[in-house]
């Protein structure tokens, strides 16, 4: 059990995108994606603060503001070595444990954020993931480790794909650390549902959503989401065709 320490929530957020440039930055429901990610990231009530984890590359300064404006720290560095600069932007804040987030990932559900930092608190696991197996739909991920832990791999870790992909060096070298999985309740097991925004489609599934749950609810949750999408069987067939690209984070 991990009883001490402050633990925050990283994203990591640029506008370089290739596929679907500045995605972070567009609008759904007359607010830029990555407002609505922190806003939804707020309601979690295990978390002491946000981080925003961009580039130093100038046409990331619209990312900076948006921070500023949503009263959220920052921090900019390398585009390339994304592991150096979460670990630094959890050094400089005085970080004790990382729960690391996306920017492609706005419609993350706070109660399972809340619920994966129990369960890392309440067990001995190095790390903590929830999409790591087939479980929830991907969009809801999340791996939470300690600054500690990922300064020890940033120190080993020397294939670009591991820096690139912060925390890839410590989910397929299980024979080193202890990663743990979020149990996934029948309710919210749908690995079949993709909610990450990565290509054109991606967008308009989750503006699509949106547009349906938010003047309604703004809190809505997974819950709300499943329940939208097997009702109108038309949108999940929006992103069916797309194909993970990245290593999927657990």
């Amino acid at each position: 059990m991990k009883t001490g320490g402050n633990i925050f929530a990283v994203i990591q957020a640029r506008t370089g995108s290739s596929r679907l440039p500045a995605k972070v930055l567009r609008s759904i429901v007359g607010l830029p994606m990555f407002e609505l990610m922190v806003e939804r990231i707020k309601r979690a009530a295990k978390l002491d603060g946000i981080i925003l984890a961009t580039t130093d590359n100038p046409r990331d300064d619209g990312l900076e503001v948006l921070s500023r404006k949503l009263d959220i720290l920052y921090y900019r560095g390398s585009e390339d070595d994304v592991l150096n600069r979460v670990l630094t932007a959890a050094q400089v804040n005085g970080v004790d444990h990382i729960v690391e987030l996306w920017g492609d990932n706005v419609l993350i559900d706070p109660v399972i954020l809340d619920a994966a930092i129990t369960f890392y608190r309440n067990n001995d696991f190095d790390c903590v993931g929830t999409t790591l197996k087939p479980s929830f739909p991907l969009g809801m991920s999340t791996l939470i480790f300690s600054t500690e832990l990922l300064k020890a791999v940033d120190k080993v870790a020397v294939d670009p794909v591991y820096r690139e992909h912060v925390s890839n060096y410590i989910y397929t070298h299980q024979d080193q650390y202890s990663v743990g999985h979020l149990p996934c309740s029948s309710e919210f097991f749908r690995p079949d549902i993709r909610l990450t925004v990565d290509e054109p489609p991606d967008f308009e599934l989750v503006s699509r959503i949106f547009q349906a749950l938010y003047p309604v609810n703004k809190e809505f949750g997974l819950k709300d989401i499943i329940k939208l999408l097997d009702t109108n069987p038309e949108l999940i067939a929006i992103n069916k065709s797309v194909k993970q690209r990245r290593p999927v984070a657990p």
